[in-house]
């Protein structure tokens, strides 16, 4: 038992009552956070449901966009598609937010409501054939659906990381801190009962020997 008493800790009755209530502290806060880890376990589940059904839905809007984007070369062949591609300017930059989820702080991207209009695109429809027009509304989309997928797939991450830390929160407590306060209480009981005991022998004692005298 000696072996799991806090040091520095004195065996009183007021040391006793002090861990008693960080004990129930103790107690309180690891209940709290396995309802935190367990709701977070049910969250990360969910998310791992979203984050597969939009990958499907990238990857069959990336291969219809390749299904465009070969039509449109078929019509205007390769070098008349690359020209043109060539000349759309970068996306803009994409900005970012943190939410909370669960209590943990996950980015979000702010996504472009809209697809980008020819002009953002820096061609003219009088140039292109429709199926490159297809083409380029169909990697607008896969584009948005790639920032809801790396969007979730960093909240899972993060997710993932925060349920590891609170998992060894509570181990450390139901493990460690709570059977320590344990162990501590009773021998500052088991100490305070012997004081009693000796207590007790010493009076009476003392009250046979008033007695005899």
């Amino acid at each position: 038992m000696s072996k799991k008493i806090i040091s520095g800790v004195r065996p009183t009755r007021i040391e006793l009552l002090k861990l008693r209530k960080r004990e129930i502290l103790a107690r309180k806060g690891h209940d709290l956070l396995e309802e935190k880890r367990d709701a977070m376990v049910m969250e990360f589940f969910r998310m791992i449901d979203e984050y597969w059904e939009r990958q499907e839905q990238l990857e069959r809007d990336l291969e219809r966009a390749y299904e465009r984007l070969l039509e449109a070369q078929m019509v205007m062949g390769y070098a008349g598609v690359g020209e043109i591609s060539n000349a759309v300017p970068e996306m803009a930059e994409i900005t970012m937010e943190l939410r909370p989820i669960m209590g943990v702080k996950v980015p979000v991207i702010k996504e472009p409501e809209t697809l980008r209009g020819t002009a953002e695109r820096g061609y003219s429809y009088v140039s292109t054939s429709a199926a490159f027009d297809e083409a380029a509304d169909s990697f607008e989309s896969v584009m948005k659906h790639v920032l809801r997928v790396a969007e979730t797939e960093t909240a899972i991450r993060k997710l993932a990381q925060e349920i590891e830390r609170t998992k060894r929160r509570v181990n450390a407590l139901e493990n460690v801190l709570i059977p320590r306060l344990h162990e501590t209480q009773k021998y500052i009981e088991m100490h305070l009962e012997e004081l009693e005991r000796e207590d007790i022998f010493r009076r009476k004692r003392t009250k046979g020997r008033k007695v005899e005298a």
